[in-house]
């Protein structure tokens, strides 16, 4: 496979999949007037009764059941995964893609596209029943580099939230421009739970980005945002092994959360290598901030690395991809000897060659733990 078809393989098939769900959406909306249907959760322990016709997605979102949809329900990302216990029909051509033979025969299935024609039985996760809604307004945004902002929400009193150190929440904002519709998109909270009256978000502008564009060129200080939460099996696990941190551009935000977390706990009898990927410097962002941490936290080391520095940058730290850099220090760096788990954050890429390099010097992949987000 040449190097054009690994990068836009992904693409096409995200792309194919927006349009077949939008078409299904649109003819179903047509032909179709759906009477009341129940929906019965984890075997009668939440039953709603509720109009027919949208996703099961949407449907439960609207009786505040938020289930996690990384690309806001279009088929692009399939983190909407729900265990399905009565018949729904076939497996759709928008869901293939993202199920894997065990879980079809599992009949799991993604609750952007299935379509509430009936009474229907699922299952998910019991920590999905607590997830809420919140109401916030923009208390800051900062300009971390030329494509990263840093927004700072601030929940309506007396609203708290209650999140685990690398969790993340989904962001809605209002229909703007040509868009005619709220958007929605995960977003990994960069603040410590500590502070459980602000979430602190990384927002990396993506050309063509629906929400992206909306934070980084519509959202104003003092306006009120929705988001929902917290989500994520992404989080400190209560062990005494060293850990491994490999992040990039936004995916900064949980491992930020982790390690301060970890800080205001006095938990210093872990030793934690934190490799962070960039191209050249003026990708790098919070270095002064994570200097000063080493320093307060003997046991944090914090690797950035650049894997194209200009010649303007005057780099004297690490150079290659973050994936070169993190093989050599485990081969030579970092004891062998001692119990590993690994933290990652970026892009599905950048996760996949990590946990090659991580597998190939012994650590197993239960041991690695992520969000990917597509």
């Amino acid at each position: 496979m040449d190097i054009l078809t690994f990068i836009t393989a992904p693409l096409i098939i995200s792309l194919l999949s927006g349009s077949l769900a939008l078409i299904i959406v649109v003819v179903d909306s047509l032909v179709n007037n759906y009477p009341d249907f129940t929906i019965d959760i984890n075997n009668g322990r939440k039953k709603l009764t509720t109009k027919g016709g949208s996703s099961l997605l949407v449907t439960l979102s609207s009786q505040g059941i938020f289930i996690p949809s990384a690309c806001g329900g279009k088929a692009s990302c399939g983190a909407c995964k729900v265990k399905i216990e009565s018949d729904v029909g076939a497996i759709l051509p928008t869901e293939l893609p993202y199920l894997s033979e065990e879980e079809k025969k599992d009949n799991i299935r993604l609750a952007c596209q299935i379509k509430l024609k009936k009474d229907i039985k699922l299952l998910i996760p019991q920590d999905l029943l607590y997830v809420r809604q919140f109401d916030a307004t923009v208390e800051s945004i900062t300009e971390l580099t030329y494509d990263i902002k840093q927004i700072r929400l601030k929940l309506l009193s007396p609203d708290s939230i209650d999140f685990k150190a690398g969790q993340y929440v989904q962001l809605i904002v209002p229909p703007y421009g040509q868009i005619p519709e709220k958007t929605q998109r995960a977003y990994s909270m960069s603040s410590t739970p500590s502070d459980n009256h602000h979430v602190e978000l990384l927002v990396r502008f993506v050309p063509g980005g629906l929400l992206t564009t909306y934070v980084h060129k519509f959202m104003r200080v003092n306006e009120k945002v929705v988001f929902t939460g917290p989500f994520g099996d992404f989080f400190l696990r209560d062990t005494k092994a060293d850990m491994i941190c490999v992040a990039g551009g936004s995916g900064m935000a949980p491992i930020k959360s982790i390690v301060y977390d970890m800080y205001e706990k006095k938990i210093f009898d872990r030793s934690i290598w934190y490799f962070f990927g960039a191209k050249s410097t003026r990708d790098l962002f919070y270095l002064d901030e994570l200097k000063e941490l080493g320093q307060l936290m003997p046991s944090f080391h914090f690797i950035p690395a650049l894997s194209n520095p200009d010649h303007s940058d005057n780099w004297n730290g690490e150079t290659g991809l973050i994936t070169n850099i993190l093989d050599k220090y485990l081969k030579s760096v970092i004891s062998n000897s001692s119990q590993k788990e690994a933290y990652l954050c970026g892009s599905p890429g950048m996760i996949d060659a990590t946990v090659k390099v991580l597998n190939a010097n012994g650590l197993v992949s239960e041991k690695i733990y992520y969000d990917k987000f597509a």
